[in-house]
């Protein structure tokens, strides 16, 4: 068959549509604010083989580390038609626990004209932050020295069989979470996502037919490993070597190095982590797909948007991290703030490195944040359990060609903040405050974003956890800019002593606490004239 480039374009924007339509049908039907509101969740299309060949505009930490959690399911179960697994393990290609996996086969047992014995035509999936999986600390994402104390932890098993929920395997969930409504509604949303996946993509194959749908899911591997070389090529060949760190891992141990090594050869590059600290005792550790989505993410981002986000972009680009490392844990280290904060410090060095080759277009060091708050309680006057968490947005770096953005979630992050008026109708929470923090962007010819103030006035007694990062090491500016301002966290207790909390904490407030949170800034680009 001959590569049409018109049909070629359609049948990119039909496979990401398909995408961003199962999004738009998980965030309108799932419970949790964090979810429906602040928007913590992505969808994906894989083709036969497990190889992705669509992602919808939604996080890049899940879309990238995605590819390896629905390898894991294809490889332990049998998948049939009307079959849903679920996961959330990070050690089988997972994030961190709070994130569940639902992957669902499409065209497998002769549906959509496809011979039986064939298996799947495609596999639609999709990832979402639940607000609770159980474990020490409300909302899962707390302090911990292992993974046992983070929440429960699910290999891939079957959720749906044939059609029909396994009631014993919703069950098992439900019982050991905190606000087990809320999370079948959101587990239910995640369902019908797949489902409505299920039923464009059987249009799709209807439509066109079975031999062009699978010649064009091959061609557009082929198309962007090719755009990922041409891109690749167009950097100087040579080595590019970067160290950020890590603030601390909440146990005392810090600062955290990472270091990485980008060799450009042509056509191909090699992304090499040796010289990373060694995993630590806190839940900062990344496991590997984690360290596999951001790199995924820093070279997509060096090609235009229009460009398909399938599996042949990483066909070119070689990862090599050390098993044990920071940035390739493994089991039992505690792994809930890996995906949110070390993902990000990995971007900033793999940015920092690539500076080096490509001056004029890579930007400042954001926020470096996902500054991650959770708690939980009950509702005064009742015995009814709530659990909330969300992300709070920081500076953008400043750009070779314009400033940086004001209070904006950037890189592995592409969730918004909670409206107030969904925080407080829902939870016993009044914000005091929320507003940017000025001056808190570096200086520079172009200058870097400012962070967020937000202030919470807890309305009951509360358990919760903040994990942050950034508190002692500032985001670097580039090419002679100022780094961005650390950021903060304050406590004021009801009696009105105040005091400064660690970047990773845990917490047990009376009502009328109040906690502050300062997100840093961005760093500054180019010398101020």
């Amino acid at each position: 068959m001959k590569i049409d480039a018109a049909e070629l374009e359609i049948f990119k924007n039909l496979l990401h549509s398909v995408a961003e339509e199962m999004g738009a049908a998980l965030r309108r039907s799932a419970f949790s604010a964090n979810i429906k509101e602040r928007r913590d969740y992505s969808c994906a299309v894989f083709d036969g083989r497990g190889r992705a060949v669509a992602m919808g505009d939604h996080m890049p930490v899940h879309l990238g580390s995605m590819p390896m959690s629905v390898a894991a399911a294809r490889e332990r179960l049998e998948l049939r038609a009307g079959d849903i697994a679920m996961l959330n393990d990070p050690y089988a290609g997972g994030t961190h626990l709070p994130d569940i996996t639902l992957l669902m086969p499409v065209g497998a047992g002769g549906r959509s004209g496809r011979p039986k014995g064939q298996g799947a035509m495609f596999y639609v999936a999709n990832r979402a932050h639940h607000a609770d999986v159980g474990g020490a600390s409300p909302a899962s994402m707390g302090l911990a020295r292992e993974v046992f104390e983070e929440g429960l932890r699910i290999p891939p098993v079957l959720l749906a069989r044939g059609g029909k929920l396994q009631a014993d395997a919703l069950a098992l969930v439900l019982a050991n979470v905190r606000t087990p409504e809320e999370r079948q509604g959101d587990l239910t949303a995640q369902v019908a996502a797949c489902r409505l996946g299920e039923r464009r993509l059987e249009e799709l194959a209807g439509k066109y037919g079975l031999p062009k749908v699978e010649f064009y899911l091959d061609t557009l591997q082929r198309y962007s490993a090719s755009l990922m070389e041409t891109a690749l090529e167009a950097i100087p060949r040579g080595t590019y070597t970067a160290e950020d760190s890590l603030d601390d891992d909440g146990f005392g141990s810090g600062p955290i190095r990472l270091r990485v090594t980008i060799q450009i050869r042509g056509r191909r590059a090699l992304v090499d982590f040796q010289g990373t600290s060694p995993a630590v005792g806190g839940p900062v550790n990344a496991v590997l797909a984690v360290t596999a989505s951001a790199v995924f993410y820093v070279f997509r981002c060096l090609l235009g948007e229009d460009v398909p986000a399938s599996a042949g972009l990483m066909a070119p680009i070689e990862v090599r991290a050390p098993e044990g490392t920071v940035v390739n844990a493994r089991p039992p280290a505690a792994v809930a703030a890996g995906n949110v904060e070390t993902s990000q410090r990995i971007v900033d060095v793999l940015l920092r490195a690539l500076a080096k080759a490509l001056p004029g277009r890579i930007p400042a060091a954001s926020s470096g944040t996902m500054n991650n708050l959770s708690f939980g309680g009950t509702h005064p006057g009742t015995a009814r359990p709530f659990t909330y968490y969300e992300t709070i947005a920081g500076g953008m770096g400043a750009r070779p060609t314009a400033g940086g953005l004001n209070g904006i979630h950037t890189h592995m992050t592409n969730s918004l903040n909670t409206p107030i008026e969904a925080l407080e109708s829902a939870y016993p929470v009044r914000v005091r405050r929320y507003s940017l923090r000025p001056g808190s962007g570096g200086a520079g010819r172009f200058r870097g974003g400012d962070g967020i103030i937000r202030e919470f006035e807890f309305l009951t007694q509360v358990r919760g956890s903040i994990l942050s990062d950034r508190r002692r090491t500032r985001p670097y500016g580039l090419a002679g800019g100022k780094p961005g301002r650390a950021g903060k966290n304050l406590l004021r207790l009801p009696g009105g002593r105040t005091m400064r909390l660690a970047g990773k904490a845990l917490f047990d407030l009376p009502a009328g606490s109040i906690l502050r949170i300062e997100s840093p800034g961005g760093g500054g680009w180019g010398k101020a004239k």
